[in-house]
């Protein structure tokens, strides 16, 4: 038994084989140790653990109950691991498992998002890293929502694994010969008419589907948020007049992807499927149409580049783009309420625009700073006009 500090805590490391020849003497060492400790938290180490008996796992319980809370046992083989779930030790202590190791240099990448990149590992899986080393409770919660949204009824990829990639960590998706709805719009496989149907078919189903309340967080509420953090650059008018129309939004429960752009839903089998779930919430779909509105709109209203270097499309494709996906979920029949409607979605997408620009380096530039003065003229002149956000 190796003892090493980590910042507040203590790490275990524990290695070899534990059996009934040697658990005695180290359960008397780990308990002494644990006496002596009792402030500190634990965690064990089980990279080097190559078989635990049933002699182990009693040393493991006692400690347990010396300790008087969950432990931590991290960097488990998969033989241990097995071990660990079959006695149902994963239930009583949090067993995370070793990770095997992922190269990405030289893969294609396929999507780009807040939190991580997309990247094709083959013609059968993708895996999506995300930044920084505490990445795992964010890859296990994505993991478990998009299975709560896959049980619901809505098409989408659930992770088998989970990769450490340099110093991130990833999680691995099996999408056979899948391609993006963005890389079939560019290569012009499929007839756009075609593919936005498809499209705005799922965006309707993931629209019409209801989930119990607290399933998922609540746009509403995470706008709420949103306006605290942009309240700087408005005037008391401004953010009286967006507070009240948020709080006069019903909390609806049913299902907001929250960047269900074209790079996050693949063709499978000719059936679109989403991937990139860790943004799931619940709400009415204007959070939805709003995110939309900011990659095909708001990102390219001040930067004539940007619509080439993010979308590999001029700007103007970008917004015809948004237009006929607009058009195709709508079906408007009323000018009047046609421009209501995006006028609803636009004042939406600038206070999520500008929560974005004041919370990345985005707003670190002329350009920053451009975008921010314009997307508050938008506010200013969209409040004269929005009398509700939801539609």
């Amino acid at each position: 038994m190796k003892v090493t500090r980590s910042g507040n805590q203590f790490v275990i490391e524990l290695s070899g084989r534990i059996d009934s020849g040697n658990a005695p003497d180290l359960e008397k060492e780990l308990l002494e140790f644990l006496g002596a400790h009792g402030d500190e938290e634990i965690v064990f180490d089980a990279e080097h653990l190559s078989y635990i008996s049933s002699a182990g796992l009693r040393m493991l319980m006692k400690a347990r109950k010396t300790e008087g809370r969950p432990i931590k046992i991290i960097n488990v083989a998969r033989d241990v691991y097995d071990i660990f779930e079959t006695t149902g030790f994963t239930e009583l202590f949090n067993v995370r498992r070793a990770y095997r190791s992922l190269n990405v240099d030289g893969l294609e990448v396929i999507g780009r998002g807040f939190f991580g990149t997309v990247y094709r590992i083959d013609a059968e899986s993708i895996v999506k890293v995300y930044r920084g080393k505490d990445s795992i409770p964010m890859i296990e919660n994505e993991k478990r929502m998009a299975q709560k949204a896959f049980l619901s009824g809505i098409p989408t990829a659930i992770s088998y694994d989970i990769v450490k990639v340099g110093g991130d960590y990833g999680s691995v998706f099996e999408l056979l010969n899948a391609k993006t709805f963005h890389e079939l719009m560019l290569t012009k496989e499929l007839p756009l008419s075609e593919l936005i149907a498809k499209y705005t078919g799922l965006l309707k189903t993931v629209h019409t589907t209801s989930l119990e309340a607290g399933a998922f967080p609540s746009y509403r509420e995470r706008f709420f948020g949103y306006l605290d953090l942009i309240a700087k650059h408005l005037t008391k008018k401004q953010f009286d007049g967006l507070n009240k129309l948020l709080r006069d939004m019903k909390d609806e429960q049913t299902v907001v992807h929250g960047d269900i752009q074209l790079k996050n839903v693949m063709m499978v089998d000719n059936e679109p499927m989403l991937i990139d779930m860790d943004t799931l919430g619940q709400g009415n779909p204007v959070f939805d149409l709003a995110g939309l509105y900011v990659t095909y709109h708001s990102f390219e209203e001040d930067d004539p580049d940007n619509g080439m270097s993010f979308l590999q499309m001029p700007n103007e494709e970008a917004d015809r783009l948004l237009n006929c996906i607009i058009e195709d979920y709508f079906d408007f029949r009323d000018d009047a309420v046609r421009q209501r409607t995006i006028d609803q979605i636009a004042l939406v997408a600038a206070v999520r625009f500008l929560f974005l620009l004041e919370t990345t380096d985005l707003k670190e530039s002329d350009l920053g700073r451009k975008r921010i003065a314009h997307t508050v003229t938008h506010i200013e002149e969209l409040l004269e006009t929005v009398t509700s956000l939801a539609i």
